[in-house]
């Protein structure tokens, strides 16, 4: 089961890591080198070359130069703009955070380009090695090498636009706008309103370890609760999703009438996540705390930019009034709704006091911070229609205040 839930947890990375798309991309562009000479060689290619005379290449020295030509181009090209990108990531981790690697290196278009260049490589070297000398000029593949122009005029205005995307991506309104985007987008696929009652009042239960170090990312809902009704267990973790733990921790307790071999606890613990790392898209408090990383780093005295600070307090300002009533379910149910899966979750107060005080106690001594946070604070007093937050909004107001005076 172990096996399983490493190959899970590889896959993961697996497609979204920079390389993943691609190198499907350079797989797509093979298979269309191989249709492509398939068509050059065939009875229809043959017809339509000897038909057309522009379409023939006289001679294999040629073609050969061509091809050759075109993927050296590329080939510099691609690493251009491999170093493009790799000095973006260098700048961003500097001036920003590590953490919005993650988002950045995700970013599709960049990946689209640089695969469509390596594509473009992987058929002009595909091609290349088919060309022979020979005297007759319609077993030359004149088609794929035609088309081998056509796609390298497009890599050529495609690495224009790509030298403007680059520009941009590389700027911090960019950059926020990009994880205030995912982590609202998080919100709305895994948060919910309101909470399961949860009946905490239960006997001692069974203490189940965790087999490695790392960060709880959270577990295999499906997976969970099917072991839950098919051995009538009640799983109630002990630790929030991002919470680092040591090996041999108990993560869990496991409330049963009858006993656990350690079949059903490696079952139990496959399906919970350990690995490092900050995906937003499983859990929305990350990109709530890389904001606040990029607003603390703004402050700072070697960066000393609080326009970009007051940017990131906007945006997080914006991600946490979505998280005024909404949090990450707490208790999984079965189909006969009965609590199976209790697992804690952070609410808009906890998040609150983790990313917003420490921007504040980083920079309430400037102006441009006293301003913007006062602002902030009053948008998400008015934007709690329950007036759930008020004592907790009350307070810090009075403390923006004070520090004006």
């Amino acid at each position: 089961m172990n096996i399983k839930n490493n190959f899970r947890i590889l896959y993961t990375r697996v497609i979204n890591s920079i390389a993943f798309l691609p190198g499907i991309i350079a797989i797509c562009f093979l298979i269309l080198s191989i249709i492509m000479l398939e068509i050059d060689l065939s009875s229809f290619g043959t017809k339509l070359k000897s038909g057309s005379g522009w379409l023939q290449l006289k001679d294999a020295s040629t073609a050969r130069s061509i091809a050759s030509t075109i993927a050296a181009a590329l080939l510099s090209l691609t690493v251009f703009s491999f170093t493009m990108v790799m000095v973006v990531l260098n700048q961003a981790a500097s001036q920003m955070s590590n953490r919005v690697l993650t988002s950045m290196i995700q970013n599709r278009f960049q990946q689209i380009v640089l695969g469509y260049y390596i594509g473009t490589i992987v058929y002009a070297l595909a091609i290349l090695s088919t060309i022979r000398d020979t005297s007759n000029s319609i077993t030359i593949p004149s088609l794929s090498i035609y088309l081998l122009i056509v796609l390298t005029v497009i890599a050529v205005f495609l690495f224009i636009y790509f030298l403007d995307y680059v520009t941009k991506t590389v700027k911090y309104e960019t950059v926020i706008e990009r994880v205030e985007r995912k982590t609202l987008t998080a919100i709305s696929n895994t948060f919910k309103t309101g909470n399961t009652e949860y009946d905490m009042s239960q006997s001692q239960g069974i203490n189940i370890a965790v087999p490695d170090s790392g960060y709880f990312q959270g577990f295999n809902t499906e997976r969970l609760l099917k072991i839950a009704m098919e051995n009538n267990l009640v799983i109630h973790f002990l630790y929030k999703r991002n919470s680092f733990l040591l090996k041999d921790v108990a993560i869990m307790q496991i409330f049963t009438e009858s006993h656990i071999n350690n079949e059903m606890t490696n079952k139990i613990t496959a399906s919970v996540d350990l690995y490092n790392g900050q995906p937003i898209e499983l859990n929305a408090d990350y990109g709530c705390l890389q904001l606040s990383e990029v607003a603390i780093k703004a402050l700072s005295p070697g960066i000393n930019d609080p326009a970009t600070a007051v940017l990131s307090l906007n945006a997080l300002t914006n991600v946490l009034a979505s998280r005024l009533y909404n949090k990450l379910p707490e208790v999984y149910t079965d189909k006969e709704n009965m609590p199976r899966i209790y697992c804690p979750s952070s609410g808009f107060k906890e998040m609150f006091e983790k990313c917003v005080i420490p921007i504040w106690n980083y920079g309430k001594n400037d102006q441009f911070i006293q301003e913007a946070m006062y602002k902030a604070i009053v948008l998400l007093k008015e934007r709690d229609v329950k007036n759930s937050y008020d004592e907790l909004f009350d307070n810090f107001l009075s403390e923006i205040k004070e520090k004006n005076r």
